[in-house]
């Protein structure tokens, strides 16, 4: 029951998923509105052609943790395209969790770790709520503990990065996870994905919002006068 509180917001997410809400759209050919929704003042990227792509998600979110090996041969596959962003929101409270998160991307470690810490929370029970919980995971992970210390322990860089993350999630009106946006304009979600077509399960939820990211981040391109790399062609 502890972690019922934990996950209300991504389950209420996933559950729009399980409501029509419109005809005559589909992952395939998404439409503003039903599949993403476009923000009614664009926010800027730093990423020069590339299309910048960022996840909204939470270690505690069971569908961000579902999403995550999907997400990650997604961006694989799309090559010099995107630049790939992540921020860990800061629903309930769970600070520390953000915190281990930017330490980290800090240490450059986010993609050996990132599977490593969903399987802390999710597989493992480990809450990561308190200092304590992320230090027991640290020494368990192999990580170098002095340097993590030092840079979860600042305070400087840690307020920074959470005060950042909390702009960024109010600005793109993130309000569930997980949530993704495209070139500061565009953002969708799993459930979102399908939400025109009915009853869906997860898997078809993850491999709709896929197709929904195809469709957007072509249609940036495309906006920005940028053919896609060569590299994604051959794929």
């Amino acid at each position: 029951m502890r972690l019922f509180g934990h996950i209300v917001r991504s389950v209420v997410l996933l559950g729009l998923g399980f409501i029509t809400t419109g005809a005559g759209a589909s992952p395939a050919a998404p439409q503003n509105g039903t599949e993403y929704r476009v923000l009614s003042r664009p926010l800027p990227t730093d990423t020069g052609k590339k299309i910048e792509v960022v996840e909204f998600f939470g270690y505690f979110c069971p569908h961000c943790n579902a999403l995550e090996p999907q997400i990650e041969a997604w961006v694989k596959k799309q090559g010099d395209n995107i630049v790939f962003k992540r921020i860990h929101v800061n629903f309930h409270e769970l600070v520390t969790q953000q915190k281990l998160f930017f330490t980290l991307e800090a240490m450059g470690k986010i993609d050996e770790y990132q599977p490593k810490v969903f399987a802390a929370y999710h597989v493992e029970h480990n809450s990561l709520r308190t200092d304590e919980d992320v230090m027991r995971f640290v020494a368990k992970s192999g990580l170098d503990k002095q340097k993590f210390s030092e840079i979860y322990n600042s305070v400087f860089f840690t307020q920074s990065k959470l005060t950042r993350a909390k702009q960024l999630a109010e600005a793109y009106q993130i309000e569930a996870v997980p949530s993704i946006a495209v070139d500061g304009r565009f953002v969708t979600s799993p459930a979102q994905a399908v939400s025109a077509v009915g009853r869906a399960t997860e898997d078809s939820q993850n491999t709709a919002v896929l197709q929904v990211l195809d469709f957007l981040v072509a249609k940036a391109q495309k906006e920005k006068g940028v053919s896609p790399t060569e590299a994604t062609k051959k794929k």
